[in-house]
C-alpha cells in the first residue's frame, strides 16, 4: 500500500487560515443566536449545536497542528492553525435578494 504524502507546510498554513476564519464566523453566529433566542429550552438548541461544532473544529485544528509539527518540524509554528486575526480567512456572505435586509458582519 502506498503511503500518502500528507500536506505541504504551505497547505497546512492555508488550511489553518481557512479553519480559523470559519471558527470566527461560527462564533459570531452563535453569539447572534444567543442574543436572539432564549439560552434554555428548545429554542436554545441551534446555539448549543454551534458550540458543539466549534469544539469539533478546534479538536481538528489541534490534531492538524500536531501533524504539521510532525511532518514539518523545521517550519511549523503555532500560528499555522491558530493565526493572528489579520491572517484568518474571511467568510463571505451571499448577497441578499431584493427586499431582504443585509446581514452585517459582527
Amino acid at each position: 500500500m502506498l503511503k500518502k504524502p500528507g500536506l505541504t507546510h504551505d497547505e497546512h498554513v492555508q488550511l489553518g487560515q481557512v479553519l480559523a476564519g470559519i471558527r470566527n464566523q461560527l462564533g459570531h453566529e452563535r453569539t447572534a443566536l444567543l442574543n436572539a433566542y432564549p439560552q434554555t429550552g428548545t429554542k436554545s438548541a441551534p446555539a448549543h449545536q454551534l458550540r458543539v461544532a466549534i469544539d469539533a473544529l478546534d479538536k481538528a485544528r489541534y490534531a492538524l497542528e500536531n501533524a504539521a509539527f510532525a511532518e514539518h518540524p523545521e517550519e511549523a509554528s503555532k500560528a499555522d492553525y491558530f493565526p493572528p486575526t489579520e491572517c484568518r480567512a474571511v467568510v463571505v456572505l451571499p448577497e441578499q435578494s431584493a427586499g431582504a435586509q443585509p446581514v452585517l458582519p459582527t
